[in-house]
């Protein structure tokens, strides 16, 4: 809940002393800056701001009142030419909390950036404050904030050549979150096709920095498909790292309408395919945004793909329009067809499903249960 990747979102920013609203999407990036002025949610015909929403949407009242979302009377499913009325089940409080304000400070004095922070995920507070298990954790971005791909749900910075890599990055990224007082950390990225490796022993060295410095931490590597490199995605599989996630992102048949057209599902599917392959005791992570005009039959034929290759856990989440240049949102999910997604991905055999309206690719990643089953497959496998 830490993060970026896996399913669009907006997220809460403090700047100078206010509060404002900022937009985050996956494949492993952050994204845009805060809006100027609140949508009046009474106006359909206005367009969403060139930025993104604004606070206002995004915070309500009382969200313990879940009748409320049964009694929702706004339309759930786009129509041409119109734009969706963010439901009340999107709108979430403001991150607060002694182990939340504890991790904020401890970043400071550390000067260590996080995706958390970055694209102020929604989840924040919970992932920081360790949640009902205490299992804290973090996401952290290498190779830059800059994509070589330009994905249609995606508003992270695009360039042919982005800036070159920092060589020191994998030593002090390690050096600085060793002693953090972490259990859990993700590691993830943008894509990087002008390397030649795609970024993926820079991954590996910062795997193998962290390792040494800190043997009991869990670290889970969020990664891009590498062009389909196998041999990239083995660097990685075979670094010392306890997950491998890599985003599918959406159902088969939409992939050429969201991704770039460098990415696809078979390509993404070699990925946590060959991962597991190289250390069948890994576990494997993928995840699916809905909301982007995919049908059940579309989603459970997807979940059935992705079990057939051995994958572990899977998230599913909203996604979120980050300006109006991209993808709009076809539907909003509600949080009892989540609740069925998620009842689905158990019958199917998912160790670990996660699913939920602002649930993210990285959400709850050390959760208790998840944590458990690494430290038994490490166990098993010595």
């Amino acid at each position: 809940v830490t993060v970026i990747s896996g399913a669009a979102g907006r997220v809460l920013r403090k700047d100078n002393h206010h509060l404002t609203l900022s937009s985050f999407q996956t494949e492993g990036s952050l994204i845009t800056t805060a809006a100027q002025s609140p949508l009046n949610p009474t106006d359909k015909k206005k367009k969403v701001p060139e930025d993104g929403l604004k606070l206002q949407d995004f915070i309500s009242g009382d969200l313990s009142e879940k009748s409320q979302w049964a009694q929702y009377k706004g339309d759930l499913k786009r129509q041409k030419g119109e734009r969706l009325r963010l439901p009340p089940w999107l709108k979430t409080e403001i991150p607060i909390g002694k182990n939340y304000n504890k991790l904020k400070n401890t970043l400071r004095h550390l000067n260590l950036h996080t995706v958390c922070e970055e694209a102020r995920c929604p989840n924040i507070g919970e992932c920081w404050g360790g949640g009902e298990y205490s299992t804290a954790t973090a996401t952290i971005m290498l190779m830059g904030d800059t994509c070589t791909r330009g994905c249609r749900f995606c508003s992270v910075k695009t360039a042919r050549k982005p800036p070159p890599l920092d060589p020191n990055e994998p030593y002090n990224t390690a050096e600085a979150i060793a002693d953090w007082g972490l259990d859990y950390v993700v590691l993830t990225s943008v894509d990087r096709d002008d390397l030649a490796d795609g970024g993926a022993e820079h991954f590996a060295e910062t795997v193998s920095n962290l390792k040494q410095r800190n043997p009991k931490i869990l670290v889970e590597c969020l990664t891009p498909d590498f062009r389909g490199d196998l041999a990239s995605v083995a660097r990685i599989a075979l670094s010392g790292l306890d997950v491998y996630a890599h985003n599918v992102e959406t159902v088969r048949e939409l992939q050429r309408h969201v991704r770039d057209p460098r990415a696809n599902f078979d390509q993404s599917l070699s990925v946590l395919r060959h991962a597991k392959a190289v250390k069948p005791s890994l576990v494997t992570k993928t995840s699916i945004m809905l909301g982007l005009g995919e049908t059940d039959d579309q989603i459970q034929a997807t979940m059935s793909e992705l079990r057939e290759m051995g994958v572990d856990c899977l998230t599913l989440g909203q996604y979120m329009q980050p300006t109006k240049r991209h993808l709009k949102v076809e539907e909003y999910v509600t949080p009892e067809k989540f609740a069925y997604w998620e009842k689905v991905g158990v019958e199917m055999g998912f160790t670990y499903t996660a699913s939920g309206p602002l649930v993210r690719s990285s959400y709850k990643a050390g959760e208790f249960f998840l944590k458990n089953l690494i430290h038994k497959r490490r166990t098993a496998s010595d």
